[in-house]
């Protein structure tokens, strides 16, 4: 598990250099108004009150939420923030790297098809033009 959670919380780090991955409840709220996250991250202690605006938001629309096996302070430590409790990857193809990183018990397999049919589509059109 530790190999496993080292690169996991490594490729979060990476997708937020990159600018893929944006931390913060203002932020990740305004990125599922504008229908931007392709998946958010709620810490395993994220606050009730954060949790249900979060799955409030992106209920019925094709962004997916997942809590992650880490609390706010190991999310905080991975992105250089003292804690992080919501983050949300803006790239569907990081987000379904990141997922394929986590134990496969965390994660619904519906949520794994799910990007791995949206980054299908993506080179698809890559490919196209």
């Amino acid at each position: 598990m530790e190999q496993t959670t080292d690169k996991a919380l490594g490729l979060l780090g990476l997708a937020r250099k990159a600018g893929k991955l944006q931390t913060g409840e203002e932020t990740v709220s305004a990125m599922l108004a504008e229908k931007h996250a392709r998946l958010t991250l709620l810490a395993s202690d994220a606050g009730e009150a954060v949790a249900r605006k979060i799955r409030g938001m992106a209920a019925g629309t094709r962004q997916g939420v997942l809590t992650v096996p880490y609390d706010k302070l190991r999310l905080g430590a991975a992105l250089g923030r003292q804690v992080v409790s919501v983050a949300a990857f803006a790239d569907v193809s990081m987000a379904l790297a990141f997922v394929k990183t986590l134990p496969a018990e965390s994660v619904p397999v519906e949520l794994l098809e799910d990007l791995e049919r949206r980054v299908a589509r993506v080179k698809a059109k890559r490919q196209k033009a």
